[in-house]
C-alpha cells in the first residue's frame, strides 16, 4: 500500500512510552518545596526519621517521606534527596523582650521622643528587657524623682509630633494619687501608661528570688522598707540588686509591666505622618 505517508511507516514509532525522568534535587536547608498530595508549601528544616521537615510562612512543621516524584518545586515534579552533609539549622536571636534579635545594626542617634519612669530601678528594670530594642530605635528612657511634678515636666519637654513622649507609672490604679496626677495629662504627643504594684519591685515575678508571694506591707509604712524587714535584709539596696539579677527577661515580670511597656514602645516609635 502507498498511500498517505504523512504519519510514518510506524504509528508506534516515537517517544511516547518513554517515561519521564523526575530530577533529583538536594533538599538545603530553606529550599521551598510543595508536597505534592496535600499541597503544603514550606522551607526545609530539617530531617527526621527518613523524611523531610517542611516550615511554612506561619511557623507550622509538617513532616513528608522522601519518594520519588513527592514535591514540587516551580510547578515541577521533583525527588528530594538528603544532602550528604546537612549543617545545623540556625535559630533565630532573640532580645530579653521577645524580639527577633536584629544582627548587626548599630544603636541609633537618640531621637527626640522619650520614655520617662518614676526612679533609677524602673530605668535600670527596664534596660535589662528592653534595652536592645530601644537602643535600635533610638529611644532614651529618663528617670524622674517621682511624679508629683509631672505636669510641669510634660510642659516642658514641649511634646509634639516629632517629639513624643511615653510615662511608665507605678501604681496606676482608679482612686490612687498617680491616677489623680496623670488625670491632667491631655496631650495627644503623650501617652501615660502604667502598672497597679505599688513599686516596680512587686512587678518581678516573686518566685525569682525564692518568694512565694511579696509580703503584704500595712498601709501607710515604706514599702521597700517593710518588704526588707518582712524577708530578712537589712539593706534596700542589697535587696534590689538580688531582684535586680533575677531578671533576665519579659519572662522574670508580671504581664501588666509588658504590655505597659509595649504599648509606649509602639507610641513613641510611630513613623511621623
Amino acid at each position: 500500500m502507498g498511500g498517505d505517508r504523512r504519519y510514518g511507516d510506524d504509528v508506534l514509532a516515537g517517544n511516547w512510552r518513554r517515561r519521564r525522568v523526575v530530577p533529583e534535587v538536594d533538599a538545603e536547608p530553606d529550599l521551598v518545596v510543595e508536597d505534592a498530595d496535600s499541597g503544603f508549601c514550606g522551607a526545609v528544616v530539617g530531617f527526621e526519621s527518613g523524611a523531610v521537615t517542611l516550615e511554612d510562612r506561619h511557623g507550622r512543621r509538617r513532616h513528608f517521606p522522601l519518594v520519588p516524584a513527592g514535591f514540587l518545586l516551580d510547578g515541577q515534579p521533583v525527588t528530594l534527596r538528603r544532602p550528604p552533609r546537612l549543617p545545623a539549622p540556625q535559630q533565630r536571636q532573640r532580645t530579653a523582650s521577645g524580639s527577633v534579635a536584629v544582627d548587626h545594626r548599630p544603636a541609633r542617634v537618640a531621637q527626640a521622643s522619650r520614655i520617662w519612669v518614676e526612679g533609677v530601678h524602673d530605668a535600670a528594670l527596664i534596660e535589662r528587657i528592653w534595652g536592645d530594642d530601644l537602643r535600635v530605635e533610638g529611644v532614651v528612657v529618663e528617670p524622674l524623682d517621682g511624679i508629683d511634678d509631672l505636669a510641669a515636666a510634660v510642659a516642658g519637654f514641649a511634646p509634639g509630633p516629632q517629639r513624643r513622649l511615653g510615662v511608665l507609672v507605678d501604681h496606676l490604679v482608679p482612686g490612687s494619687k498617680e491616677s489623680r496626677v496623670v488625670a491632667g495629662i491631655t496631650s495627644p504627643y503623650v501617652l501615660v501608661t502604667g502598672h497597679p504594684y505599688v513599686d516596680v519591685w512587686q512587678a518581678v515575678r516573686p518566685d525569682r528570688i525564692g518568694l512565694r508571694q511579696w509580703p503584704r506591707i500595712p498601709p501607710g509604712q515604706p514599702w521597700k522598707e517593710g518588704v526588707c524587714a518582712a524577708v530578712g535584709v537589712a539593706d534596700p539596696a542589697q535587696l534590689w540588686r538580688r531582684i535586680l539579677s533575677s531578671v533576665h527577661s519579659y519572662q522574670d515580670v508580671e504581664t501588666p509591666l509588658i504590655n505597659a511597656m509595649e504599648r509606649l514602645i509602639d507610641f513613641v516609635t510611630v513613623p511621623s505622618q
